[in-house]
């Protein structure tokens, strides 16, 4: 996890967890809304859908319109995944990141190794 910190700038890490944040609830919205309608009382899916709901209205003009309403999420999470893995190592003059494409992941992953896994 040092070598995460050490090999980016503050900002591009801040930057990344913020877009990973917002790839992630857009998916977890999706995955609640196979369970749960939008209008449900269930307080993890209203949180879903309020901090969404924004995101989702900015992308309304690229979102097509066959797509399914439950889809849209998914779609929008996409373009997030798609500036994350290649337009910031693209802005930032890597040709490659490779493992080190997902800060956010790869923190969460070496916590999960700590905790069950490793040393």
């Amino acid at each position: 996890m040092p070598e995460t910190m050490a090999a980016f700038p503050f900002w591009v890490l801040a930057l990344d967890y913020i877009l990973g944040v917002i790839m992630w609830t857009l998916i977890g919205r999706a995955a609640m809304n196979i369970f749960l309608a939008e209008d449900s009382s269930f307080f993890f899916m209203r949180f879903f859908v309020r901090v969404t709901n924004p995101i989702l209205k900015l992308f309304r003009p690229v979102t097509p319109g066959f797509l399914l309403e439950p889809l849209v999420p998914v779609y929008v999470a996409w373009f997030f995944f798609m500036i994350r893995f290649y337009l910031m190592p693209w802005l930032l003059g890597y040709s490659v990141m490779g493992m080190l494409s997902f800060p956010l992941e790869s923190e969460i992953a070496g916590v999960l190794y700590q905790m069950f896994g490793g040393n």
